[in-house]
């Protein structure tokens, strides 16, 4: 029987990186308050773990997303139609509670003269999604990033996920779903583009 203590990452700690002293001692504070004992076997190291943990949550801290939208391809044959990566899947963190956000996101963009490659879409949100979030900020920002830095006739965003906060904790009610949606350019102006640009992403 495995448990997830058991993997051989979490048990190799020369390759993790070192957590300092005091994040490992919150760490214990907080599994006092929460009512368990630090000392027993079991949590003898997941003051590291966790530690190590959030370093990865909260690796975009680390990156500017833009970065990813750097190179173009401006041979793109006469093509001026919707560019779309549809269901994303994503994990954030909300900043209000550090519960896990999962969902999946649609972006498109309505490009000028260049595109970009299409693996970079996602990373601008994995970027974005890695630090401490609300769904509604995360929306905005991937939008006006791509926006800001490929300069399309149009952007669009779609984001549906679900909420620790809300499905382990308080109200407690699993399977409930938000949507945010940031439209910019002719989506937000051109209704027949709006609706074109979310009925490919299965919104319409």
């Amino acid at each position: 029987m495995s448990h997830c203590g058991d993997h051989d990452d979490d048990n190799d700690i020369s390759a993790k990186p070192e957590v300092p002293d005091h994040v490992q001692d919150a760490i214990r504070t907080l599994i006092e308050w929460a009512g368990d004992d630090p000392t027993r076997e079991g949590l003898l190291d997941t003051p590291k773990r966790v530690g190590r943990a959030w370093l990865e949550y909260c690796q975009g801290y680390q990156e500017e997303p833009a970065s990813h939208l750097a190179r173009v391809f401006e041979e793109v044959g006469g093509y001026d139609e919707v560019v779309l990566l549809k269901d994303i899947p994503f994990q954030s963190h909300c900043e209000h509670h550090m519960a896990p956000i999962t969902g999946k996101a649609s972006i498109a963009y309505l490009p000028n003269n260049h595109v970009v490659g299409i693996s970079k879409l996602a990373r601008v949100l994995h970027g974005y999604a890695r630090r401490l979030q609300i769904q509604e900020r995360l929306t905005a920002e991937v939008a006006q990033c791509i926006w800001n830095n490929l300069e399309p006739q149009g952007v669009a965003v779609v984001i549906e996920a679900q909420h620790g906060c809300m499905t382990g904790r308080g109200v407690r009610t699993p399977g409930v779903n938000m949507i945010t949606s940031r439209l910019l350019g002719c989506f937000l102006d051109d209704p027949r583009s709006r609706k074109e640009v979310l009925s490919l992403m299965g919104y319409g």
